[in-house]
């Protein structure tokens, strides 16, 4: 098949997992959380009515913590079947036990931290590969935040500050986990102001496209190119495949980069974006509507 079957949820850091009872304020903690929680998103998608959920905290250095903010917040959604995997070496990930529950989950999740290390740690392995078998032939999600969003394509963002980017050579790129391909993702994307790093990123792999994820907002990629913008942030999209110059390739690292031509998309909640052709639309039914009067011109 030329599409995958499964789903990616790509969120970009600090997404609201919802807070805890205060009697005083007769439960209004649940209101954004429950209208906007991208984790209920994540779950909403699982097929399973009962789902199996992996969290994989590996990428973090406060595993356990980690682990405890996502079983409360799984809990407040009523998610009960909540397991944590806190792989912190390279032979863990190759244990037994851990392969078969990767097997036998219904969605999982990967928590934020170093994108590097969960490279480091999963690249070229069969637990990797399970997952991304899974993914493309099954109705499988897989969710990543912050590190966990990012590890998700071929082409990922290593590191770099917000300060010097657009100076050749400020960006640090390597390799993810090749669940997609033709994009770069980067994380806190707004609140840090990453937008010089995407664009550099970006310009530096042409026709590609960057997604910058916002805080507590995230993307739903189905069929392998579909993104469709959930969360209450902003996510940006800024797309390499119209420019006309740039003289990246003809500087020396440390001089400032030059861009023509980039085109650059800001969507909201319940907006869409095709990767393939690289069309905007407002909504979900926005696309249902141009796919139909597309059909209907060819025929």
């Amino acid at each position: 098949m030329d599409r995958p079957k499964g789903k990616l949820i790509a969120i970009g850091g600090n997404e609201d997992k919802g807070s805890y009872p205060n009697p005083k304020h007769k439960k209004k903690y649940y209101l954004d959380f429950f209208e906007l929680g991208i984790l209920k998103r994540f779950l909403s998608e699982i097929p399973a009515r009962n789902p199996a959920i992996e969290v994989i905290t590996t990428a973090s250095l406060i595993p356990e913590e980690v682990g405890e903010r996502y079983e409360s917040a799984f809990a407040i959604l009523g998610c009960e079947n909540v397991n944590m995997m806190h792989i912190r070496e390279d032979e863990d990930a190759l244990k037994p036990e851990y392969l078969e529950r990767i097997r036998k989950a219904d969605g999982v999740m990967f928590s934020g931290g170093d994108q590097s290390r969960l490279t480091r740690i999963f690249g070229e392995t069969e637990f990797l590969q399970i997952i991304k078998d899974r993914y493309w032939n099954e109705d499988f999600v897989v969710a990543g935040t912050s590190a966990g969003a990012m590890a998700m394509s071929e082409i990922m963002i290593k590191g770099g500050s917000s300060t010097e980017a657009l100076l050749r050579g400020s960006v640090k790129m390597g390799h993810g986990f090749g669940l997609i391909n033709g994009v770069i993702i980067d994380s806190h994307f707004v609140i840090r102001g990453r937008f010089g790093r995407l664009m550099e990123a970006v310009v530096t792999h042409p026709k590609t496209v960057g997604i910058g994820l916002g805080e507590d907002t995230g993307v739903l990629i189905t069929e392998g190119h579909m993104i469709e913008t959930i969360g209450s942030n902003l996510v940006v999209v800024v797309d390499g495949h119209g420019v006309e110059y740039t003289n990246i390739n003809d500087i020396e690292n440390g001089r400032p980069v030059a861009i023509a031509g980039m085109m650059m998309h800001v969507l909201a909640k319940g907006n869409v974006f095709n990767i393939n052709s690289r069309a905007f639309y407002k909504d979900m039914e926005d696309v249902e509507k141009n796919e139909l009067a597309s059909e209907s011109s060819s025929n």
